[in-house]
């Protein structure tokens, strides 16, 4: 399949759960932590496209939810750690020194512990809470950031159309715009589209594992625990947060692979 068509697909398939996200409230029949104890385990309807859960809640208003707290939550893990990251790199590479030595110090540091594991510690103080889980995300993601853009601004810097812009006068700044940011760009679309999976995976891990959001809110990996029980009665009802996680990680590799593959062209 072409590139084009695999970054095509990713694409569309984050506007549609993009949609869904935001339609969802509007095609179920109730909010997402309304309970009918008299329509449990219900199937799909046309009230309840994607039936109800053992507390008779609506699927669709859950998942749709539970989609914008994992997109919502991913997108901004990677904005706050792309931006400090790629600033920190850059500084490092262009510095040179103890500013790159003591930043690279700092990432080693970070890179000692598991993410997962940093990620679980930090929401372990407040089980719950989302702080935690947004900050170590952030934590965990920052690094790689700072690590590729280090190293490719440190070739491009060093490179000889660099030195032969600096010798005829161009400033930092259009060093930085025509020489650095066309290389570093194609890296750092990668990285985002990898980490915001990572991201989804993390939190739903977290949930299943009861260490991320704590009932009644909607969460994939919380409503995969909760609905587990459940599964040979209404194997759809298990089945629903699955899908949509699949299709949310299927949808980011699609973009990641689609990018490593044009830049490796």
């Amino acid at each position: 399949m072409p590139t084009l068509s695999r970054q095509h697909i990713g694409a569309a398939l984050l506007i549609g759960l993009a949609l869904f996200a935001i339609a969802g409230p509007l095609v179920a029949a109730r909010a997402p932590f309304e309970q009918n104890l008299y329509g449990i385990l219900q199937g799909p309807s046309l009230a309840e496209p994607l039936g109800t859960d053992h507390l008779g809640r609506s699927m669709v208003a859950r998942l749709a939810s539970a989609s914008r707290l994992s997109l919502g939550l991913a997108l901004l893990s990677v904005v706050t750690a792309a931006v400090p990251g790629t600033l920190l790199g850059l500084l490092a590479a262009w510095r040179g020194g103890w500013t790159a030595r003591a930043v690279g110090a700092v990432a080693d540091t970070v890179l000692a512990l598991p993410g997962l594991l940093l990620v679980l510690l930090l929401g372990a103080f407040a089980p719950g809470a989302f702080w935690p889980l947004y900050v170590g995300l952030s934590l965990v993601l920052w690094v790689e950031y700072f690590r590729i853009t280090r190293a490719t601004a440190s070739v491009v810097l060093a490179s000889d159309h660099v030195e032969a812009a600096r010798m005829l006068g161009f400033g930092s700044f259009y060093v930085l715009r025509h020489h650095v940011l066309p290389e570093l760009l194609p890296m750092l679309g990668t990285l985002a589209s990898f980490g915001a999976g990572a991201a989804v995976l993390a939190l739903a891990a977290m949930g299943f594992v009861g260490l991320g959001a704590q009932p009644p809110s909607a969460e994939l990996g919380l409503m995969m625990t909760e609905l587990l029980p459940y599964a040979a009665e209404a194997p759809w009802v298990i089945a629903s947060p699955i899908v949509l996680l699949t299709l949310a990680t299927l949808a980011l590799v699609l973009l990641h692979g689609a990018s490593l593959r044009r830049h490796s062209v």
